[in-house]
């Protein structure tokens, strides 16, 4: 029995993984970051990788949104910001542990998803872009305007540590595992969506809406579909970096938190899911390792740094267009071979038959 089931998962292995380079690629990328810690790494680099999986969830919701159902935004910060202030909220107010107000925050970006969809609907393209980005700017001046509720340019402090009790070298070990698995979560989630029925919706809406209206499909359904899920994450993001940096301020919801995840979309390719991943990780290697570590650029010479940053991105994004997941893909695809019929295992080969005798 153990050995029929064995063979069976071996089988299906093989076929849904092994035979297919991209994904192959990807497994082993994962069993890479889940050996990392063991390899005594700098709490440093631990830290810039924990964030690169905050940021990969993050981006990851707005390819969702823009990059599989065209809906452009640029104010995806919004929902981060609302993640990280309800999680922070719910706590100073109500002293809630983690485990309950994550999902409350979560349920309230969701919320916010929907009904920011509803005023989304009838515009599009650059009019769409700049309604979203009006809107966390709005709740960043209320953040600024009720400072005893909200804590102004300070922020809400004091927010609970995941795992407070450990010493800090472990707390940042269990941190990153923590962080990893909500990563691996939120992608294989967005994946399946993105390639589900509704993912194909989406996609029939970002190349030609009114078609898709003419083949009955319900817009305005799969459009707030796209906010609510794409909210859902983005402010499981929010949460996670609040805890993790035990405060939520203003920065959450800037300008330069929602064209972060543009950047990294684009720089890992745009309308994959997985791309995004790719991004975050080359994004924060290159501005806190490379710039950082490798070639130090002074404090004085911040301005320099960022112009050094935006040009070794716009070079990657000139090199690769579609980004460098889709580069990658593209070439291991090449590589792919398919596994004779009687190799995927006895469901795939009983069901081969049955469709050979009809």
């Amino acid at each position: 029995m153990v050995t029929s089931y064995l063979r069976r998962a071996h089988s299906s292995f093989a076929a849904h993984v092994v035979d297919i380079p991209p994904r192959l690629l990807a497994f082993l990328l994962l069993l890479l970051l889940a050996v990392l810690p063991v390899l005594n790494l700098n709490p440093y680099i631990i830290g810039i990788l924990i964030s690169a999986n905050v940021l990969a969830i993050f981006a990851a919701s707005w390819d969702l949104l823009v990059g599989r159902s065209g809906q452009m935004s640029l104010g995806h910060a919004l929902f981060f910001g609302i993640g990280a202030y309800s999680t922070a909220l719910l706590h100073k107010y109500y002293a809630l542990p983690a485990w309950i107000t994550i999902p409350i925050a979560v349920a309230i970006g969701t919320a916010v998803g929907v009904l920011i969809g509803f005023p989304c609907l009838r515009i599009k393209g650059p009019y769409l872009a700049l309604v979203t980005m009006a809107f966390p700017i709005i709740l960043t001046s209320v953040v600024y305007t009720l400072r005893d509720i909200f804590g102004g340019e300070f922020g809400v402090r004091n927010v609970p540590a995941f795992f407070p009790s450990l010493p800090i070298e472990q707390q940042k070990i269990a941190e990153y595992y923590l962080t990893l698995l909500m990563l691996f979560i939120s992608a294989t989630v967005l994946y399946k969506i993105a390639n589900s029925h509704t993912g194909i919706v989406f996609v029939s809406i970002l190349d030609d809406e009114l078609a898709a209206k003419a083949s009955g499909i319900n817009v305005t359904k799969y459009k707030l579909m796209a906010f609510a899920i794409s909210g859902l994450f983005a402010s499981l993001a929010g949460c996670l970096l609040a805890h993790l940096i035990r405060v939520a301020s203003p920065p959450t919801l800037s300008l330069t938190m929602s064209f972060s995840v543009v950047i990294v979309t684009f720089l890992g390719g745009i309308g994959t899911i997985y791309g995004p991943l790719l991004g975050a990780y080359i994004y924060y290697i290159i501005d806190r390792y490379i710039l950082t570590i490798v070639a130090p650029v002074p404090y004085e010479w911040i301005d320099a740094k960022l112009l050094i940053f935006t040009i070794i991105v716009a070079i990657l994004v000139i090199k690769w267009p579609r980004g460098l997941g889709r580069f990658v893909t593209d070439k291991l695809e090449d590589f792919e071979e398919a596994r004779d019929i009687d190799e995927r295992g006895p469901k795939i080969w009983k069901t081969y038959k049955k469709k050979e005798k009809k």
